[in-house]
């Protein structure tokens, strides 16, 4: 399978998605849009995966390569190709529905619970999965859930953790993919946000020192890469 990784800092890569996908033995691309490079075309992928970023969904302006992939990424779903979108690649997902993306009440940052909605348990995607994990969030923003999107889990502090569509799309709000080393180049990029204070803002240290998480969330994130997968056209 051809998958084809959207990446928007250097700083925020595929981690264990990229992993997951050398030893499925599939065909890895990355295009890296903050080295101007190119998206693909919808006959180059299987599977589109959107990665995070410290810009906001609405920043167009700023960046005017963001119109280019909500067109892809809208495209995409047409076309009826999977696609993950992580952070703000879950945002961009359900903007590209019609959804609005907008400040969150609280930032989260750390490591905190979501907790699988009722509908989880009917899902192709995430049935089977932890009631509850505790997972990394890094964001100030959310987003409304889309038109025919399946809500799949929540946090104290943000309603819409993640969604499907069709159990072939799926926008994930927080980092399963997070490794110790992207870790580490998260913390030393994002400065200002941790300097920010709430009830969900966690210090370096204490995001640190839970980073043995990361290992404990791969077998989720497999399971879920693994479904995407078989649903790929």
């Amino acid at each position: 399978m051809r998958i084809h990784i959207i990446q928007h800092v250097a700083f925020e890569g595929p981690g264990a998605i990229g992993e997951w996908g050398r030893e499925r033995g599939h065909t890895v691309m990355v295009t890296e849009q903050f080295g101007e490079g190119r998206l693909p075309v919808l006959e180059d992928f299987d599977f589109l995966v959107i990665m995070g970023g410290p810009m906001s969904a609405n920043d167009d302006a700023t960046f005017p390569w963001l119109a280019g992939e909500k067109r892809l990424i809208a495209d995409a779903l047409s076309r009826q190709k999977a696609i993950l979108g992580v952070c703000l690649g879950a945002q961009l997902l359900a903007q590209a529905l019609g959804a609005r993306v907008y400040r969150n009440s609280k930032k989260e940052i750390g490591w905190f619970p979501v907790r699988l909605t009722p509908e989880a348990a009917g899902s192709r995607l995430f049935s089977g999965l932890p009631a509850e994990m505790t997972v990394l969030h890094w964001h100030g923003e959310t987003f409304d859930l889309p038109q025919g999107g399946v809500r799949l889990a929540e946090s104290d502090l943000c309603r819409n953790q993640a969604f499907e569509i069709e159990g072939r799309a799926l926008g994930l709000q927080f980092h399963l993919e997070v490794q110790p080393e992207s870790l580490e180049g998260l913390i030393g990029n994002s400065l200002a946000d941790l300097a920010a204070t709430g009830p969900a803002v966690q210090t370096r240290d204490e995001i640190r020192a839970s980073v043995h998480l990361a290992q404990t969330l791969r077998p989720a994130l497999y399971n879920i890469l693994d479904r995407l997968a078989e649903a790929a056209p």
